[in-house]
């Protein structure tokens, strides 16, 4: 099942996100919070909106529900964020692959709690991606992956809580040979796609990896 989660930070539009739009084929739309009134600006109608809703208003929740959307509210004080109910929701429908959009951008702290998400015990076999414009956002864990771009696209790999070891590219301009990215230094930024498909190969640990088409 593909689905689309949207969320309420900053949603730009760009070729990424574009294209994105045009591949999935009838998604699940499941909005968190305010993500409702992105998904209408987009031309999309919600399945489900999920969240505390205090970025709706009263008489915005009642038109979605009366609209035949199903409305899970949650109370302000809770442990989880808007996003985080609504991953969890993603995955007790059994959805296999979620992409997400307007979940980056504006506060910092959310921003980066957005995208640490993805390293989430509770998400592991969920294939999570963050689309906003021209940039995809996902984690790879230990294994072989595979990006597919266009030549000169901007890859960069950045090692998540720990050092990432043994990491193998092929296709990249700047290429790694079984060797260690270390949590702090920049070496894995800005690298150059020289094929329109690149294969990263990691041993042990987590890493981030920042899509853009073209040059960043």
């Amino acid at each position: 099942m593909q689905t689309l989660l949207i969320a309420n930070g900053e949603l730009n539009r760009g070729a990424m996100l574009d294209r994105l739009l045009r591949l999935l084929d009838s998604p699940r739309v499941i909005c968190a919070d305010g993500g409702a009134l992105q998904a209408r600006a987009l031309g999309l109608k919600p399945q489900t909106i999920i969240g505390d809703l205090d970025s709706l208003s009263p008489q915005q929740v009642a038109d979605f529900a009366a609209a035949g959307v199903e409305i899970l509210r949650y109370p302000p004080e809770k442990d989880e964020t808007d996003l985080e109910l609504a991953l969890h929701h993603c995955r007790s429908i059994g959805a296999k692959e979620v992409h997400i959009l307007g979940g980056l951008g504006g506060r910092y702290d959310q921003t980066l709690a957005n995208i640490l998400l993805l390293a989430h015990p509770a998400f592991r076999g969920l294939r999570v991606d963050f689309v906003d414009g021209d940039q995809q956002v996902r984690l790879l864990p230990p294994g072989r992956h595979h990006v597919r771009g266009g030549r000169g696209d901007t890859v960069s790999l950045i090692p998540l809580g720990a050092a990432a070891e043994g990491i193998t590219t092929r296709g990249l301009r700047y290429r790694l040979d079984g060797e260690p990215l270390q949590l702090g230094p920049a070496r894995g930024i800005s690298n150059v796609m020289l094929e329109e498909e690149v294969t990263i190969v990691l041993r042990a640990g987590l890493l981030l990896l920042v899509h853009t088409l073209g040059r960043a």
